[in-house]
């Protein structure tokens, strides 16, 4: 039966200031996290901050505002088309329009325009998901009709962004994919098997690939080589305790000049952490810790099972991805290689983001 639905109130105001406290942010710790390493590669200390305004914020801007305007159940009708193009641009990458980066092969250039296919994938995917789900609520509890489907499904968009290879991404949306659905009415027992299933496929994955089973290694304490693969962790946590309680400064971190791999990217939140200290490192946890709540409240109070499974794969998501990826630079959990949501460099990383955040701003204006 279809919910009926009324505009009964303005937008969420305070998840929009905290999706704007994220990007504000993000461009700010951007801006010394990259002036040097710009000024020494191109001559131009903002050059990465204007790439990412041009190629990532201005593209999430409008895909913000479009999303927060129009009606959010418009989705459903080119849920499937957008999961597909999707597809088909992911099976372009391993063409020559594809091109490899860091060993990795996640790009796409189409007409100069580069971006990656496998975030986006994390924008229609979930889009999809919800929908499927939604049409009929009793699926998730099928066997046959819900979940050998729905295992089909994200089994295949799993392979392809392993193929780039892509692993964080793929379980990135495994995570999202699994709470949802579980959260969508499923059966205890599907859940207890997928998330067996993904455990058992990262642990094959970890111990046929070398450098994930090094990251392992340097985890568990058996590799200690400071010169190769616990180099990386051992910085950002001296970086991490460089930064004491109040950091060394905005602009003032040293990891970064020389030391620190991957200083826009993964590993921003150590500069951060270094740069403003613990206070600064804590605060911006808590506008994530904000953020992911306020998107649950949105998601608790939507008119319908589409907008509720939405704002839960959307806000899953972007949670989970800032959990792993600070749980790792501090060392919780192994090495990942995952950007932080919003503050990590990546034009098309962002503009997904914010399209999400667009999309929760949509629901967040109906009610039951």
């Amino acid at each position: 039966m279809r919910t009926r639905i009324s505009k009964s109130s303005p937008p969420d105001y305070f998840f929009i200031a905290l999706t704007v406290a994220l990007v504000i942010f993000g461009l700010v710790m951007l801006t010394s996290a990259s002036s040097d390493l710009a000024k020494g590669d191109f001559g131009d200390s903002f050059y990465y901050l204007k790439h990412q305004i041009l190629n990532g914020l201005l593209f999430g801007i409008f895909g913000f505002f479009i999303c927060s305007l129009v009606f959010y159940r418009r989705l459903t009708k080119i849920a499937f088309l957008l999961l597909i193009v999707n597809i088909i641009t992911l099976l372009l990458v391993f063409t020559p329009l594809g091109f490899q980066t860091k060993g990795a092969t996640r790009w796409l250039n189409i007409y100069g325009f580069s971006f990656q296919p496998g975030e986006f994938l994390k924008l229609t995917f979930l889009i999809f998901l919800a929908y499927w789900m939604s049409k009929n609520q009793e699926r998730s509890k099928s066997l046959n009709r819900g979940f050998l489907p729905f295992l089909l499904l994200l089994s295949v968009v799993t392979f392809l962004l392993l193929m780039q290879p892509s692993t964080t991404a793929a379980f990135l949306i495994i995570g999202a994919s699994v709470i949802m659905y579980f959260l969508g009415g499923a059966r205890p027992r599907f859940f207890i098997g997928i998330t067996l299933l993904a455990f058992l496929t990262l642990v094959a994955l970890v111990f046929i690939t070398p450098y994930r089973f090094d990251r392992l290694k340097v985890f568990l304490g058996i590799e200690k080589n400071e010169l190769k693969e616990a180099y990386h962790i051992n910085q950002t946590l001296i970086a991490i305790g460089s930064g004491g309680w109040n950091g060394v400064g905005f602009g003032q971190s040293t990891a970064k000049l020389k030391y620190l791999p991957e200083p826009l990217a993964d590993s921003i939140f150590a500069i951060i952490a270094e740069e403003l200290g613990f206070i600064g490192a804590v605060s911006l946890v808590l506008i994530f810790f904000l953020f992911i709540w306020r998107g649950l409240m949105i998601a608790r109070a939507s008119p319908d099972n589409f907008g509720k499974l939405l704002v839960i794969g959307f806000t899953s998501l972007i949670g989970l991805q800032a959990f792993i990826n600070i749980a790792a630079v501090s060392g919780l959990i192994p090495l990942t290689g995952v950007p932080l949501p919003f503050i990590s460099y990546g034009g098309t990383a962002l503009a997904v983001f914010l399209t999400m955040s667009g999309i929760i701003v949509n629901i967040s204006k109906y009610r039951r």
